[in-house]
């Protein structure tokens, strides 16, 4: 029970990994309160969470409205008379690359990740003051610490991640507020953390990618999630955790042998994932 006591909001905690946060820390003793714009996944995480033995509630809100992330807030501490630990997890992010991206798309995406995590983190932080301190857990991506293809405003919104827990974690460390961020790999965040992964060639390739051989689960996240939530973090702040199966920890000449050994042998997985992208 290692958040007994504590009270947490997730936003986007209806599914995916947001889902299995919600879950592990109501299993290990929060108060949860779910906000997302899935009303039915929403309330239906709640009901496993309650059929568990824990404690949860629902609140529709869109994060890219001020007044529902305020409202996520002062909802929070009057249903639950404190707030511990916000994890913003969910995103809207309409993406491309740049010289094809529409500027409209590129706002929402900004209104989307960097602004919506910046507002719920405005709006939580003189709650957790209130409650004697309280910890951040921002979701980023590999994609905050790396490029790929095609993909300006998640790569941007992602990255800023990184930076927005590290200002937070110099300007509030000292009023007790702790702030950090967790890089998922990919993570069949619409699977069950144990269910196998589908055999199929698009999946072997991509688990040819992990030095793990395997695509992360929501747990993996929630684990990691529960780390920083914890009082074990509790001299933790301002960092950045990958959780991707080692993705990120590899020389790419290595990884580029290894996936042509593998299309040599299977050439028809290339035939199914396409050509690169341009």
């Amino acid at each position: 029970m290692r958040l007994q006591g504590k009270v947490a909001i997730v936003t986007g905690g209806a599914l995916g990994i947001g889902r299995g946060i919600a879950r592990t820390f109501a299993r290990e003793g929060a108060r949860v309160l779910i906000m997302d714009v899935d009303d039915a996944a929403g309330e239906r995480t709640v009901s496993e969470i309650k059929a568990a033995g824990g404690t949860a509630r629902f609140l529709h809100g869109d994060i890219t409205i001020q007044d529902d992330l305020e409202k996520m807030v002062r909802e929070s501490v009057r249903a639950f008379d404190r707030l511990d630990v916000l994890v913003n997890d969910a995103m809207v992010c309409p993406g491309g690359p740049t010289v094809e991206l529409d500027p409209a798309d590129f706002e929402r995406a900004m209104f989307g990740i960097p602004r919506a995590n910046y507002l719920a983190c405005k709006f939580a932080i003189p709650a957790m003051i209130e409650s004697g301190g309280g910890s951040i857990v921002c979701i980023s991506s590999v994609h905050g610490l790396l490029p790929a293809s095609r993909n300006l405003t998640y790569e941007i919104g992602k990255a800023s991640l990184l930076m927005l827990v590290k200002q937070i974690s110099v300007d509030y460390g000292p009023r007790g507020i702790r702030a950090n961020a967790i890089c998922p790999g990919g993570v069949r965040s619409r699977m069950d953390d144990d269910d196998p992964d589908p055999v199929t060639p698009r999946t072997i390739y991509g688990q040819a990618v992990y030095p793990l051989r395997r695509f992360g689960r929501p747990r993996d996240i929630a684990n990691a999630a529960l780390f920083f939530a914890s009082d074990e973090s509790s001299w933790v702040t301002g960092q950045a955790l990958a959780v991707d199966g080692g993705l990120t920890s590899q020389l790419q000449d290595d990884l580029a042998m290894r996936l042509a050994r593998l299309i040599k042998e299977r050439p028809e997985i290339l035939e199914e994932i396409g050509p690169p992208r341009r």
